[in-house]
């Protein structure tokens, strides 16, 4: 599942009441005997589904998921297309996560279509078009809490020496970290794997990116399911970039599912995260192995064996 996908579907899901998130929450969803013992307990990490990951079990209103969500024992969300909801939305949201205690994960940081859009080039207009939306995204962090959000710098320049497209990314990420620092908002590189024509691929190459950009609201996003069809040696290379990691993202491969439903052993992996003491949040930026509410209880599950690492 492409990013643009899950940028397409946070903008779909509709807004309800508060309170009709809590009924919504009651009355869409049964578990078996076990499962109703588990579902109101937290997890040992704080992981962050998005909208429309539980649409059968909690509605199709982005805040009746968010109770849902709560119900079941997570802690956080994230959501790429909270730019592109209105004020009034982002506030609903915002509203609905401080009432539960819950945690605003990412959002995506879109200066128009942000891959094709290279920060790589080095052409003012992108880098004016980049700070731009850095100072919109703080109005959005306020009314949602959010301490984190995810940037891309792009494609290839084709035509342009590595060393110099490197620069050129530097030199963007450093005027945007000059705005976001006014305010504590992070932002998150994120190396992709989604085609060969993207610039940032490894969390090494992004680590060094965040080094010479040297600011506090420059990080790295570690999407495990990108570092895996990249790079693999996962926990070796996380370890390595490790002081500059701020947020991870979680898909299981192939398919870019939920833990177990591919080749990556996520038990370790959490288990490894929670004794480096790691408090952050682990963004569930996949797509349902199952269909339907079965599907949805399946997810679940998996992310209860997947936890159960102590």
């Amino acid at each position: 599942m492409e990013r643009r996908k899950f940028l397409q579907q946070s903008t779909l899901a509709g807004l309800s009441t508060l309170a009709a998130g809590s009924a919504a929450a009651a009355t869409h969803h049964s578990f078996n005997e076990k499962e109703k013992e588990q579902a109101g307990k937290t997890f040992n990490l704080n992981y962050a589904p998005h909208d429309g990951m539980f649409k059968n079990s909690g509605g199709d209103s982005f805040l009746d998921q968010i109770q849902f969500m709560y119900d079941q024992g997570f802690r956080s969300i994230e959501d790429n297309g909270m730019m592109k909801r209105d004020t009034a939305e982002q506030e609903k949201i915002g509203k609905l996560l401080s009432k539960l205690g819950m945690q605003m994960g990412v959002f995506v940081i879109d200066a128009g279509d942000n891959w094709k859009v290279s920060l790589t080039s080095g052409k003012q207009e992108f880098k004016d078009a980049f700070v731009k939306e850095c100072k919109r995204a703080l109005e959005t962090a306020k009314r949602v809490n959010a301490k984190w959000a995810t940037v891309v710098p792009g494609y290839f320049e084709r035509n342009l020496p590595i060393g110099v497209q490197t620069a050129h990314v530097i030199e963007a990420f450093r005027a945007g970290a000059g705005v976001l620092e006014k305010e504590g908002l992070v932002m998150v590189m994120e190396p992709l794997s989604d085609n060969p024509d993207l610039f940032l691929r490894t969390a090494e190459q992004s680590y060094g990116i965040c080094k010479a950009v040297n600011s506090p609201s420059c990080k790295i996003l570690y999407d495990i399911y990108h570092m895996q069809r990249n790079t693999g040696n996962l926990i070796p290379v996380m370890d390595m970039c490790w002081d500059e990691i701020a947020y991870i993202q979680i898909g299981d491969n192939p398919g870019r599912k939920e833990p177990t439903s591919g080749e990556i052993n996520y038990k370790n992996i959490f288990k490894h995260l929670h004794k480096k003491g790691f408090k952050g949040i682990l963004g569930m930026e996949h797509g349902n192995a199952n269909p339907g509410k079965e599907g949805e209880q399946a997810l679940i599950k998996a992310y209860r064996e997947s936890d159960d690492f102590l």
